[in-house]
This record gives structure tokens, C-alpha cells and sequence, in this order.
């Protein structure tokens, strides 16, 4: 086959129960392609007794079915290589979920037509809900019947178009009820069992979910190539922010519920970022993340140090309609200061609907800030305003209780103000609340009183202590902070890199899912590991839109070694994400080399495989080759001694044995270079009408054994399509074959005009030939020991020849390259049993017309 033939197109007809019409949808289909000059042919359809659906296979050329026998039932298959062999435009094949008759090419169905979709024929095929591989256990709770024929999803998710065919329960019982479906005496069973009202509702959901999730694909496909960020309200789509604190797993659940009643999927996100908000406890994020996957939703983790940005982004890049957040647990004073991540995502959510969700730790107060930038904007303006407040209540009640309290007791309240402030707002506001704490205690209490004057050097000592009191304090807060600010952040990369390490472990293509958690963790339009070779930077693999082709052209370039880079476009990230991407750079080349390992994995399995193929050829053909070798140094030795006195009988004897040696060899030879050729895909027939009469006189003139052969080929059988130097090749191969490995019939006696009887011997091989159809057949029939049971598709594999227990030559190419010829010439060569013991070889080519 070509191999830049383009690939076939697949349309599945999927419905959620036996009977909704599928193959009634896809005949119709069928007739409507023929009618508009399509070439289409029936491969397989199964009516199922069902008189509609059989109506609409008149008209429609139906392809003859390969019947396979299996414990004495008589199976009949799709027969692949006739559909090959007739070439059309589109097959249809019934039920793509059907499991082979043993003994077939492919165990499944489903199989055969990939074979035809790779050899360009575009298919029309059937399947239910319950043979999905991803639904079958789903369907099995539900019916109580467990479906052991199942295709893969993938294989139906790769379809060009997939149409549900769709029946309420109430109309679907209504035609099984009218036998329309199934026998009159299966009815009621099929009524009360599995076409239950209930079993038909929930195979109606599910294959109607099932649909929608490929549309999506679709969509989201769509979106991403043309770049599109506006949220489109195709499909209802909830996402969940989640802190990973004690009330997340009421956020999800609460999501979930919002989930069911919109019909919407459920996505859960958790903010990273290096201020602390993500820094919960990882038993609780875990607990998050199983809640989460046990309800049925998908969860994610993106990093941001923007969280209300970070969740927009998030929300519009799935294409969500609704965002669920959890209501602040900050005090009203916090809130004044600071609106807060639920107001920012609520006035720039635009399309999206916000809920907010109350929660019992709402009630708690704010939660203690773990890490990041301990002394936010919040608490910084906080202690400002305490740097005020304080030294001025410390000095009212000084003034109120001036009579009872000495200067001592005054200047421990000034000292507290300043700690205090140091505590909540660092060293600014510190420096502050001591400066003006100094300031008032000289004023109104330390003589002179009401003056700014300093009168003595306590005072002095007084200010400075005040100062150096409030920086240690603020710089054993602010070190505090970075501490716990630097253990955020080692959590958050910790939470990253266990995640980059199960995705390379776990996941099937492991550098295209770490990149792209890259990207999604990021929050980056695209994700590019670079390798520089001999011709420059290569893309060895990338995610998103418009990912770079050189380090330069990127955003972010992190280098992972000398010649491998990882470049990231979207947006500059901080400094301190760099250690995360330099891990995240490790994991990508350790998965490229884990991808390519396997690839060498592979490509040592052909390797080994080509050397056991090798052996065999060297095994198979070392004996042949040194026999007629042997033979013809012999005879020609014999030939040239001057010594031997050699009679005209015995030379003539020794050139035949000459002659038939070296034919042996060249046969030999053409096999071995024929057999080579195919491999290489360099058999090119030129095709034109030959007749079989014809090829067999010539195929024959080539061999001894002539007389062994009966030829029954009438003359007014049709042309067929082939190459006349191929079609001879072929039909010499099977016939020496045939004459090779056949037993000898027995002799019997024959009285000839009642003078006696002489011994003569029954043919060998019989050559029959027959036109069916569009087709021309060519049996060569023997009367041999014939093949073991279920091999005779392997006859036709190179080096082999099944059953031989004596020193028959050959190396078992002969019926390989009779195949090899015949499938570029668009035929098809099977081996069946004889009828009394025997092999017949049918050969079947297209009539020239």
C-alpha cells in the first residue's frame, strides 16, 4: 500500500440500546451516497431478522462474506481482503464492536476496519453505548447484564463524525413490543429485563453525556486553535477555588451539588503562589484532592502570585460559565483595608457567575497567615496606624491618671506601644511609634513639662533605647516572616515536583502531559523543550500555541543542559519560581530520555526480530542452497575426469542432473529477490485483461511434472485485471507448491479394450477456474496431507512449510511471494481444505471490465 494514500474517514452511527435504529440510520446513509454517485458496498450488516432493515440493503452491492468454522458451526466474517481487493470508496461494516470467530486475522472487529481506514476506504459502522470500553462496568450495574464485546474509546473518539441515534425508552419499547426488534418469543423477556423504562433512561443519559464530551473536544480544539478566550456558554462548566484549608472539601461538595443541577462538569483548582495562601497542611490538600476525585471531578493546580488573576485565567481557559469561592474568613477591619480575592474575582469575572459559599470556618475569624510576604500591604497599613494610635492612648492615660503613676510607669507604657507595633507592622511603623513615644513622654511628662527641651541624658538614653527596643523587635518579626515565607514556598515547589515526578512515572506520554502541567501551573501560553543539533534548536516536543523554535524567542529560557532548553512564552516569572522550572526542566529531559529509551527499546526489539528473521533465512536456505550445488559439482566433476569412461547415456544423465540443480537454484534465487522486492515495496504491476487459460499454458510450460496436472479452464471465462508476468509467477509458484508437499494418489488399474489392465497414476493437481460475480477464481487443488487445524493463514508467511517432516527442498517462499504478487495486483489468495484430504489455493482477481 501506498504509504501516502490518504487515511479513510470513520462515521459512527452510536446509539444507547439494541434497536434505536443504527443500522437502519447507516444503510440510509449508504443509499444516499450511492445515489450520489459514491462507490459503496456492503461488507457486514447484520438485519437481525428485521424486514425494514433488510429493504434497505436492495440496490446496495453486497460483498461476499468469509466464513470461518469454528467446533462445527459454520461463522460467517467480514472478509477484509475482498474489501481490500474490490477497493471501493466506502464500506459499510455492522457492529464495530464484534468480537472475530477464532482464527481470523484480527480478534476484533473494530481491527479490520483500521486495516481498511489505512488503506483509504472511508467506513460507515455501528456501536452501542454499552460496548464502550470507558461504560462498560457503568452499564453493568446498571442492566445486571455484563457486555463482554467492548471497542475502545479512543478508537470511537478518532471517528470524523459520530451521530447518536436517538429513541425515548417509551418509543423504543413500543417497537420492541410491535416485534420490530427482536422474535415474538423473546418480547416479554426483553421487555421485563433489560428494556426496562429505567435501563432505557440511564443508556440514554449516558450515551448523550458521551456525545457532549466529544463535542467539547471539539470545541475546545476550535478555541484553542483560533486562540479564542472569551467565555462561550456552550456547556455549562463549574469551577471550584479551593485553599486547600479545612473548608475546602465543603466548597467541593457544595460545587458539586450547583454541578448536578446544571448538568455541568466539575473542575477543581488550588492556587499555589508564595504568599502563604496555599500553605496548608498537605494532609488536608490531599484529603481535598480525593473528595474531589471521588465526586467525579477533575482537579488542578495553578500557580499565581495574583490569586484573583490567577482563577480568572484559569476559569477562562476551560471555557467555564460559573465560579464557586468560599466566603472570607478575614475580620470586617481586614476587609476595609483589603477588599479581598472574592471582590476582585466578583468585579472582573465579566460572563462568568461567582458564588459565594458561607462554610463554618467562616465564623472562625481569619486564619493565621502560615507564610509568604508576612507583612502584606494589609498588615504594613495595620501598623501604620497603630504607630498613631498607641503613643497617643499610652499618653491619655497618662494625663488622666498623672497623679498616680511616676515617669517609670509612662515609659513602660511607651515601650509596650512600640513593641506591640514592631509585632504587627516591622521596623517603619517601629521606628515611628519610638520616635513619637520619646517625643511625648519628653513633652508632657519629664521636666520641663510641656517642652520639647532635654533636659537631662536619660532622656537621651530614654529615645535611643525606645529605637533600638523597636528595631530588634521588628527585625526578629520580619526574619520570622521570610522564614516562614521560604518554607511557603519550598511547599509549594515540593507540591510541584511531586506532581511533575507522578506525571513522568504514571502517565502513557509523559513529556506532553509535563509540559502542558507546565504551562497550566504557570499560567503560560505555551511550553517548548528545545534540543540543539548539528542544524540548530529543534523542537523535540511542545504544548500551546506558538511555542518558540529558539531560546531567544522566549519569555522564560531556563537551560537544562548545554544543548537542551526549556523555553517558556506568555510572561516573565519572578526570580523565585526559577528553582521550581529548573526542576520541572530536569523532569522534561528525564522524560525525553525515559521516551527515548523506549523508542530504542523498540527499534532493538525490530532489530532483534530482523536477526531471528535473518537466522531463519540463513537456516532455511543454507541446506537448499548447498544440495543443487553439490549436485552440479558432482555431475560437472564426473564431467571433466579424463579417467572416468563415461557412456552417451551417463553424460547425458549428469547434464540433466546439471540442469535441474541450476533450475532449482534459480528458483531459488527469483524467490529470494521477489520476496525482497515486496518487502521493499518495489513490485509495480502493469496491469491489463489476461485471461487464465492463457497465464496457466504459460505457468505450466515451466514445469516437469506436467502430466500430474489436469487443467479444467474454459476459454469463455472472463479477463481478469493482472500483470501477465506476475499472474504467471503466481500460478507456478502454487502449482510447484502443490506438486512439492502433495501426497501421490495411488495408482489404479485400468482394463483397456478387454485385453488387459495397466497401472496408471490419478493427477496430482487439479487447476479449476469459475467466474462469480466480478471475480474470476482460480483453484489449484491437491489431494496431500493438506495443513494442521487453524494454520492456514500462516501458509503464506515467509519460511514456512507446515506439516513437512521429510527433506522436501524449499525454503518457503514460494506461496509468500504468490501472495505478495497478488495483493499489489488488487486480488486475493486464501487456502482452504480439501474435500477428502488436501490443500486448495483459491486465487481471485477483478474481471477486467
Amino acid at each position: 500500500m501506498d504509504s501516502r494514500r490518504k487515511r479513510g474517514e470513520l462515521r459512527i452511527y452510536l446509539g444507547s440500546a439494541p434497536g434505536v435504529g443504527k443500522t437502519f440510520a447507516m444503510l440510509g446513509e449508504a443509499r444516499r451516497r450511492r445515489e450520489r454517485g459514491t462507490d459503496v458496498v456492503v461488507g457486514l450488516v447484520e438485519t437481525h431478522g428485521r424486514e425494514r432493515t433488510a429493504a434497505l440493503l436492495d440496490g446496495l452491492e453486497r460483498l461476499p462474506l468469509r466464513v470461518v468454522a469454528h467446533r462445527g458451526v459454520e461463522l460467517a466474517e467480514l472478509d477484509v481482503d475482498g474489501v481490500l481487493a474490490r477497493a471501493p470508496e466506502v464500506v459499510v461494516v455492522d457492529e464495530l464492536a464484534h468480537t472475530n470467530a477464532p482464527g481470523s486475522r484480527n480478534a476484533k472487529r473494530w481491527q479490520d476496519v483500521e486495516e481498511l481506514l489505512d488503506a483509504g476506504v472511508d467506513v460507515l459502522s455501528t456501536v452501542n453505548v454499552q460496548h464502550l470500553e470507558s461504560l462498560n462496568d457503568v452499564v453493568a450495574r446498571i442492566t445486571g447484564v455484563e457486555q463482554r464485546e467492548t471497542v475502545p474509546d479512543e478508537v470511537v473518539r478518532r471517528a470524523e463524525q459520530v451521530e447518536l441515534v436517538d429513541l425515548t425508552p417509551e418509543a423504543l419499547r413500543r417497537r420492541l413490543a410491535h416485534g420490530n426488534v427482536y422474535a415474538a418469543h423473546k418480547i416479554d423477556a426483553a421487555l421485563g429485563n433489560y428494556f426496562r423504562v429505567g435501563n432505557l433512561t440511564a443508556l440514554r443519559e449516558l450515551a448523550l453525556l458521551w456525545v457532549a464530551d466529544q463535542v467539547d473536544v471539539a470545541l475546545q480544539r476550535y478555541r484553542s486553535e483560533q486562540r479564542i478566550t472569551d467565555t462561550w456558554e456552550a456547556r455549562e462548566r463549574v469551577v471550584v477555588a479551593i485553599s486547600g484549608g479545612p473548608e475546602s472539601e465543603t466548597l467541593i461538595r457544595r460545587a458539586r451539588r450547583i454541578a448536578l443541577r446544571a448538568g455541568a462538569d466539575l473542575l477543581v483548582v488550588h492556587v499555589l503562589r508564595g504568599d502563604g495562601l496555599s500553605g496548608a497542611p498537605p494532609r488536608l490538600v490531599g484529603g481535598a484532592r480525593r473528595t474531589a476525585e471521588d465526586l467525579g471531578a477533575t482537579y488542578h493546580t495553578v500557580v499565581g502570585d495574583d490569586v484573583p488573576t490567577a482563577l480568572l485565567e484559569f476559569a477562562r481557559g476551560v471555557n467555564a460559565t460559573q465560579l464557586v469561592l468560599g466566603t472570607s474568613r478575614r475580620s470586617r477591619l481586614a476587609r476595609v483595608l483589603d477588599e479581598g480575592i472574592g471582590s476582585a474575582v466578583v468585579q472582573a469575572s465579566g460572563p462568568i457567575d461567582v458564588h459565594m459559599v458561607t462554610h463554618d470556618e467562616a465564623r472562625r475569624g481569619p486564619r493565621r497567615r502560615l507564610a509568604g510576604t508576612a507583612l502584606g500591604r494589609s498588615r504594613t497599613l495595620a501598623g501604620w496606624a497603630l504607630a498613631a494610635a498607641l503613643p497617643g492612648a499610652v499618653t491619655g492615660l497618662g494625663l488622666l491618671w498623672d497623679d498616680g503613676l511616676t515617669v517609670s510607669t509612662d515609659l513602660v507604657g511607651y515601650f509596650l506601644a512600640t513593641v506591640v507595633v514592631a509585632l504587627v507592622g516591622g521596623l517603619g511603623p517601629a521606628v515611628c511609634a519610638a520616635l513619637l513615644g520619646a517625643g511625648l513622654l519628653n513633652f508632657f511628662f519629664t521636666a520641663p513639662r510641656y517642652s520639647l527641651a532635654v533636659a537631662t541624658p536619660e532622656n537621651v538614653v530614654t529615645l535611643i533605647a525606645m529605637l533600638v527596643v523597636g528595631a530588634l523587635v521588628a527585625l526578629v518579626v520580619d526574619r520570622a516572616a521570610r522564614l516562614g515565607e521560604q518554607g511557603a514556598r519550598a511547599r509549594t515547589e515540593a507540591a510541584l515536583l511531586a506532581s511533575y515526578s507522578r506525571t513522568v512515572l504514571t502517565s502513557p506520554y509523559p513529556l506532553a502531559r509535563l509540559l502542558e502541567k507546565v504551562r497550566e501551573n504557570f499560567g503560560l501560553e505555551s511550553v517548548a523543550l528545545l534540543e540543539r543539533g548539528d542544524g540548530g534548536w529543534e523542537r523535540v516536543a511542545c504544548v500551546g500555541p506558538r511555542p518558540c523554535d529558539e531560546p531567544d524567542e522566549a519569555d522564560v529560557d531556563v537551560p537544562v543542559t548545554a544543548e537542551v532548553h526549556l523555553a517558556l512564552r506568555g510572561r516573565t516569572l519572578p526570580a523565585g519560581d526559577q528553582r521550581a522550572l529548573e526542576a520541572a526542566a530536569g523532569q522534561a529531559l528525564m522524560a525525553l530520555r525515559q521516551q527515548r529509551m523506549a523508542a530504542e527499546t523498540a527499534e532493538a526489539q525490530r532489530r532483534a526480530e530482523t536477526t531471528e528473521l535473518r537466522t531463519a533465512l540463513l537456516s532455511a536456505v543454507g541446506h537448499d542452497l548447498r544440495t543443487p550445488l553439490t549436485s552440479i559439482k558432482a555431475a560437472v566433476g564426473s564431467l571433466r575426469d579424463a579417467e572416468l569412461r563415461l557412456s552417451e547415456q551417463d553424460t547425458a544423465d549428469l547434464l540433466e542432473t546439471v540442469e535441474i540443480s541450476a533450475d532449482r537454484l534459480t528458483g531459488l534465487i527469483d524467490n529470494l529477490l521477489d520476496s525482497s522486492r515486496l518487502a521493499t515495496g518495489a513490485v509495480a504491476p502493469q496491469l491489463r485483461a489476461v485471461t487464465f487459460d492463457e497465464v496457466v499454458a504459460r505457468a505450466l510450460a515451466g514445469i516437469d511434472e506436467r502430466r500430474a496436472v489436469s487443467v479444467d479452464v474454459a476459454e469463455e471465462l472472463p479477463a481478469v485485471r493482472a500483470d501477465l508476468g506476475l499472474l504467471e509467477r503466481v500460478v507456478a509458484n502454487v502449482v510447484d507448491n502443490a506438486l512439492r508437499h502433495g501426497r501421490l494418489s495411488p495408482r489404479r488399474a485400468v482394463d483397456v479394450d478387454g485385453d488387459g489392465t495397466i497401472a496408471v497414476d490419478e493427477p496430482e493437481v487439479v487447476l479449476r477456474a469459475s467466474a462469480h460475480h466480478d471475480r474470476v477464481e482460480l483453484r489449484v487443488v491437491d489431494h496431500g496431507q493438506g495443513l494442521p487445524k487453524n494454520t492456514a493463514d500462516a501458509v503464506f508467511a515467509p519460511f514456512q512449510r507446515l506439516g513437512d517432516r521429510d527433506a522436501t527442498p524449499g525454503v518457503g517462499l514460494g506461496l509468500s511471494v504468490a501472495k505478495g504478487f497478488v495483493d499489489a495486483m488488487g486480488g486475493a489468495i486464501t487456502a482452504e481444505d480439501t474435500p477428502g484430504g488436501g490443500l486448495t489455493v483459491v486465487i481471485s482477481l477483478p474481471t477486467a471490465s
